[in-house]
This record gives structure tokens, C-alpha cells and sequence, in this order.
């Protein structure tokens, strides 16, 4: 009796992790680049730190010490120190600051690009693993270095290719809420952030339910109670003003903080707070940031445990869907402002900071769901189809000729007959195949099919038969003539179905 095989693991790939072929990586890498180099010109340099970092380095994101593991990936080193998966790319360069400190430039501009990981619950557009591309400056407290950031995160988005009337970036100060609570007598800290959770739910919810959990609390349709805020009811009316200001796109920023002003109840912090939107404001006006683009909406609390003063956050207003035309809303897709105490948790000392992050993976998922992916397809070589093994010396000096002129070029390397390869050449997306049959090979020629323009053509027919008697795009020249017959069709803009 043998013993039975072990049992066949099946082949699926973890929740929140994407497999990703050309298409998906080409419109991170293109997104990327794009904001890479709005990043440079505007004199950020680039950053790279480890895709580890020590657990106690990632602060709030770890509330069991002898497990952190909530919220991040982490594992236990051969040290027994705990290591996670980096959260964000704006811890790193927390501690990256603290240790370098001394041999810095002052204030330090940094961008940063790459994966981070997030061990919570994925859904439409969330990942588990995703790239962000972060821009921080580190050692100004001038609220001009707040407006800098956001006018980049503007190019950003338009280097992305979105227009002001695609994408605004909604701008708030933390500091508005400080200031309304500490007026109004609220200083339990548990109080303070159901609050301005409830408040996070306005778009969602409305006046209503906000009320209801600025109160005692609410019940959802699905039943469930949200215990409320229990707020003094000046300190929910002065709320109610501020959401009324944000609720009117079409004031600019200068009155969004006049009629915030006018709500009153705001103590000296939050007075602090209008007088540092207004100096952003006037900065973004001499950067020739309009309002279409930036807007001041109070709503904005981001970041509830993290930002200290001004909060930014860049909304998708495309009209996107899934895979199955539903309308699907993806909202924030990048995001920032000003962390004064993050540094200070290694160095003991307050280092004001203040940065924009894009989502890359979820900006791409948008795009493609807004049906902007066209310019993503991922275009593939050209390939050189092969007939027999007593002529691939012909077949491999044709694929050298043409790698050795810059054009991506790959040998077919299986055992299929013609028609499969061709069918191959499609699915790879290649623009071009190569074909030297014997015929070909005699008379010194090479038949080119230009694969663009017969998928184009192909797109509108409605003869096949007179499709199949014209031989769309194919093309009979010399041998001699292989490199620039291809390099012309390579080049070419052909409109492809």
C-alpha cells in the first residue's frame, strides 16, 4: 500500500493582494513617473528607506505590544525585536530625520515612492499592498511650505491628467476643532474624537446624522447603535455653521473662512487656525491656485490621531464603475498635511513637518474605472514567428537585427504551428509579426503583418470575406528593408480597437 500524495494547494492569492500583468504596472509606473518629476522641479529629492521598519518606529498603528500585528504585517527578528511591514512612507521618514538630523539640509524635501502594506479588511479600490508617492518637508513651520505642498499635489494631479473640474483638493485646519472644543469645554479625549469622527461622516450622513452622533447616538438601517458624542449643543450648533460653509462649492476660499469666522465659538486656537488658512490662501493666490482647484472645506478632519495643524485631501470627481458598469465612488485618492509630533516621538523635541501622499494603485484603479486606462495597454514586441528548426538562424538573426536598432523584439519559443502564433502575437499585444517562410527566405524578402492597423480594421468590418481578400496591413519588402518597415509601424499611431 503507498502512501497517498499530499494534498494539491489551491492556487489563489491572498486578499488584498493584487497579481499584476503589464497593463496594471505600466499606469503605476507612468503615474509615478509623472509626479516624480513634478516633485524634482519643484527641488525634492528622492528617498528610499527599507520596506521594514522596527515595530515600536510605526507608533499608533500598534496598540499590543506583544503582538503588534494590528494594522501592520509584522514579524519577530532572531533579535526578538519586533519588525512590521512600513505603514505609510511618512514613518520611515520620521525616523529617518531623527537619525540623520545633523547632516540634513534644513528644512529637508524629500519625495518617496513605493509599496506600503496594511493588514486591514480590502474592499473596491483598497488594497492590502498598494504604492504611494509621498513629497514631505521637514523643519518649516511657515504655512507657506503647507500652500507649497498642496500647489505641488495641483501639478501632481494634472501631470496625472486631471483637470481642476476632475479632482480638488479640499483643504481644512485640525486646529478649527482644538479650538472649538477647548471654547466649548470639551476636553475628554474619547469625547473629542467621536466627535470629529461624526463629523467625518458628513458627506455620508448628512446634518441629521451628524447631529445624531454628535448627541446621544444614532441607529443605521442595518440596526446597529452608534453611542453619540454628547456634546454641549453650542459646540454642535458652531459645528453645524462650520459643515454649512462647507456645503457651498461656490464660495472662494476667502469666504469659506468669513463665514467660518462668523460662526464664532472658535477660541484663540481656532482663531490661530483661520490665520494660518488665510496665509495659505494668500500663498496659493500669488502661486496662481484657483479655487476651482483648492478649496477650503471645514469638513475635513483627516488623520485624527496623526496631523496637527493644516489638512489636505485630494477627491476624485470623475464618474467611475466596475468591472460590471455599477457605479462605484472612490473619493480620496491621495492625501496630506501638516505632523508637527511625529518626529518629536524619537528626538523628545517638536519638528514641524508637513507632506502630500498620493495612492498610486488606487488613483490607477480610478482612472481605469473612470475609463481613462486606454493609454495603460501594455504594448508588446514584435514577434518573429518561426516554421522550422532547419532555419532558426534565420529567425534568431532577425530578432538581433531588430533589439539591435532599440526595438522590443521576441523569438516565438514554443512548438505551435502558424496559426497559434499569430494568435500568440495578438495576446501579447504586439504591434507587429515577422514572418520568413521558406518562400521568403528564397527570394531574399520578409512578409511584415502590421497587428495595429488589422485590429483597427477589423474593428469595422462588415465583409469578412473582403477583409480576408485585402490582407489588411500586410506588408512584402526586401529583407533589408526589415528594421525600418518595422521601426515606421512601431512608430506609427495607429488607432487600435
Amino acid at each position: 500500500m503507498t502512501d497517498a500524495a499530499p494534498p494539491r494547494p489551491e492556487a489563489r492569492n491572498p486578499r488584498g493582494f493584487a497579481d499584476r500583468r503589464g497593463r496594471d504596472l505600466v499606469a503605476e509606473r507612468r503615474l509615478v513617473q509623472r509626479v516624480s518629476e513634478v516633485y524634482e522641479r519643484w527641488g525634492f529629492e528622492p528617498l528610499e528607506t527599507g520596506a521594514f521598519e522596527y515595530a515600536d518606529a510605526l507608533g499608533k498603528f500598534l496598540p499590543d505590544a506583544d503582538r503588534p500585528n494590528e494594522g501592520v504585517f509584522a514579524l519577530q527578528d532572531d533579535d526578538e525585536q519586533w519588525m512590521a511591514l512600513r505603514y505609510d512612507l511618512t514613518a520611515p521618514l520620521a525616523r529617518f530625520a531623527a537619525q540623520s538630523w545633523e547632516t540634513l539640509p534644513k528644512p529637508f524635501r524629500r519625495y518617496a515612492f513605493g509599496p506600503v502594506w496594511r493588514n486591514e479588511k480590502p474592499g473596491p479600490g483598497r488594497f492590502r499592498e498598494f504604492v504611494q508617492c509621498d513629497a514631505d518637508t521637514v523643519g518649516s513651520d511657515r504655512p507657506e511650505a503647507d500652500a507649497e505642498i498642496i500647489a505641488m499635489a495641483c501639478e501632481g494631479l494634472q501631470a496625472a491628467g486631471l483637470s481642476s473640474d476632475q479632482a480638488v483638493i479640499r483643504v481644512s485646519n485640525r486646529k478649527l476643532f482644538d479650538g472649538l472644543f477647548e471654547a466649548g469645554g470639551v476636553t475628554d479625549p474619547i469625547q473629542k474624537l467621536t466627535a470629529l469622527r461624526a463629523i467625518d461622516k458628513f458627506d455620508r450622513l448628512g446634518w441629521e446624522g451628524v447631529s445624531a452622533l454628535l448627541g446621544e447616538g444614532r441607529l443605521d438601517e442595518s440596526g446597529d447603535y452608534t453611542k453619540g458624542a454628547n456634546v454641549p449643543l453650542g459646540v454642535a450648533a458652531t459645528i453645524e455653521a462650520f459643515l454649512a460653509s462647507a456645503g457651498d462649492g461656490a464660495l472662494s476660499r476667502a469666504e469659506t473662512l468669513e463665514r467660518v469666522a462668523r460662526a464664532g465659538g472658535l477660541g484663540a486656537t481656532g482663531e490661530a487656525a483661520l490665520e494660518e488658512l488665510a496665509a495659505i490662501d494668500r500663498a496659493l493666490t500669488a502661486m496662481k491656485v484657483g479655487s476651482s482647484a483648492v478649496k477650503f472645506d471645514p469638513t475635513i478632519v483627516r488623520g485624527l490621531e496623526y496631523y496637527t495643524g493644516a489638512v489636505f485631501e485630494a477627491e476624485l470627481l470623475l464618474e467611475t464603475t466596475d468591472d460590471k458598469g455599477r457605479a462605484v465612488r472612490f473619493g480620496s485618492i491621495g492625501g496630506g498635511g501638516r505632523y508637527d509630533d511625529l518626529v518629536a516621538r524619537f528626538t523628545g523635541e517638536r519638528l514641524p513637518a508637513t507632506g502630500f501622499s498620493f495612492g498610486v494603485s488606487r488613483l490607477a484603479s480610478a482612472l481605469r474605472a473612470a475609463g481613462r486606462g486606454g493609454e495603460d495597454a501594455a504594448r508588446g514586441p514584435v514577434v518573429v514567428i518561426v516554421f522550422s528548426d532547419a532555419d532558426m538562424q534565420v529567425y534568431l538573426d532577425a530578432v538581433s537585427e531588430l533589439r539591435a536598432a532599440g526595438i522590443a523584439a521576441e523569438l516565438y519559443l514554443g512548438r505551435a504551428g502558424m496559426k497559434a502564433q499569430m494568435k500568440y502575437a495578438d495576446r501579447r499585444g504586439a504591434p507587429a509579426a515577422v514572418i520568413l517562410g521558406g518562400d521568403e527566405i528564397a527570394a531574399g524578402q520578409v512578409t511584415i503583418k502590421d497587428l495595429d492597423a488589422g485590429r483597427a480594421l477589423a474593428a469595422g468590418v462588415t465583409d469578412n470575406e473582403a477583409w480576408k481578400a485585402e490582407r489588411p496591413g500586410q506588408l512584402l519588402v526586401a529583407r533589408d528593408e526589415l528594421v525600418r518597415t518595422v521601426r515606421g509601424i512601431v512608430g506609427a499611431a495607429h488607432t487600435v480597437a
